[in-house]
């Protein structure tokens, strides 16, 4: 176990392990202080304290021993040195004292019990999106910190990191959970005060409520850019051909299609969807094109092979940082978009909203039986691949298409 004076320049040059392994420093400054360095480059601190217990086999066997044991004190750089040394020497001084205060509940049991018994109980349909925010966000710096110990510093240090390496949008996304967390823990304990308080998000409310779509010169530059993207390119296809919601592409099944029609599986709680849309032969050609995954039934896999893709964030800066000209655009923009082409296509408004799913309002809802657009809603999606393919391949100005 290597023994290093860390400080936050070293820290940053540290080697990743082999795969499969891990390397312990030692820092000389701070004893029992340990950063531990994983082979996937995950820095985590550690403090080092000794439970006694009795020997079971040996030369020492029955007899008093002291067992090293590690104390979580969070991940690197979210927790800095400065921060990690004051940890470890409070801890340290008394171990029993702050593993007394761990017995109200770590992050993880309180999490754990708020999935249990709110998320899962409730039936959520957000409930995968949840368990994946707090897997991929919240356990590798809290997960083993008593949850009562979380206070508004620790909150806006792991928004901001957030915030610089996944993007604003999805800190607020984080937030959000982290604050329906602590308000269901506050409903169930006479003492607790939730930490998070108004302004802590990191975008402004009103840029939610976006207009803005894609143009043609931008269509076909995200086109070109998805060629290049892999699984998450060809989700972004896929949701600009279809004009549905990102987690219904991404979580579309090879059953859930059949002879090319696409029937959308409804979601508990869920009032509409799009229900079944023949898919044109551009979206088809781009689904077929994915690979299939023994014992996996989802059209997008994710990286591990595992499960359905989920990895938003990281891929969408990547697919941006081979558009550097292009302003600021989001997921959603491309379903305006689809809903533009319809537009452009002279698509009848109630089909065209029937084509994303929504519902249609007034005597229609009333009267009208819905299986009687679906040739219609074909049609839509048709028109938007249509417009797509002319965008791509447009015809020399001497050439004027017949529609």
């Amino acid at each position: 176990m290597p023994r290093k004076h860390l400080n936050e320049q070293n820290i940053a040059k540290l080697p990743k392990p082999k795969p499969g392994k891990q390397v312990d420093y030692f820092d000389t400054h701070t004893p029992r202080l340990v950063l531990r360095v994983n082979y996937g480059g995950r820095k985590t601190w550690r403090a080092l304290y000794y439970v006694p217990a009795i020997a079971k086999s040996g030369d020492k066997a029955g007899k008093r021993i002291q067992v090293p044991t590690y104390h979580s004190l969070g991940v690197h750089p979210i927790v800095s040195l400065k921060q990690a040394r004051n940890l470890a020497g409070k801890f340290i001084a008394d171990p029993q004292k702050a593993l007394g205060k761990a017995d109200t509940g770590t992050v993880h049991e309180v999490v754990e019990d708020f999935l249990k018994r709110y998320v899962r109980e409730k039936k959520l349909r957000s409930q995968d999106e949840v368990e994946r925010m707090f897997n991929k966000y919240v356990y590798p710096t809290w997960q083993d910190l008593a949850f009562e110990d979380i206070k508004r510093k620790q909150v806006t240090k792991l928004l901001d990191y957030i915030a610089d390496h996944h993007g604003r949008r999805q800190a607020d996304m984080v937030l959000g959970i982290i604050r329906k967390l602590m308000n269901w823990y506050t409903s169930r304990n006479d003492d607790y005060v939730s930490p998070v308080v108004r302004g802590m998000t990191r975008c402004v409310p009103s840029a939610h409520r976006r207009q803005r779509f894609l143009d043609n010169d931008e269509i076909q530059a995200v086109w070109q850019a998805c060629a290049k993207a892999g699984t998450y390119g060809a989700i972004v296809k896929v949701l600009l051909l279809s004009g549905q919601r990102r987690d219904k592409v991404a979580t579309m099944k090879w059953t859930d299609i059949v002879d090319g029609v696409w029937t959308i599986p409804s979601e508990a709680r869920e009032k509409i969807n799009a229900g079944k849309l023949r898919l044109p032969k551009l979206a088809l050609d781009v689904i077929n094109a994915q690979p299939r995954i023994l014992d996996n039934p989802f059209v997008f896999v994710s990286s591990s092979g595992r499960t359905h893709f989920n990895s938003f964030s990281q891929r969408k800066a990547e697919l941006d940082a081979k558009l550097p000209g292009l302003d600021e655009w989001h997921i959603h923009d491309l379903r305006r978009t689809s809903r533009k082409l319809m537009t452009r296509a002279k698509i009848r408004p109630d089909v065209a909203e029937l084509a994303l799913g929504h519902s249609i309002k007034g005597i229609q809802a009333t009267y009208d039986d819905r299986s009687e657009y679906q040739p219609m809603i074909d049609l839509a999606l048709q028109s938007v691949a249509d417009e797509i393919e002319r965008i791509l391949n447009p015809l020399p100005p001497n050439v004027v298409a017949i529609r």
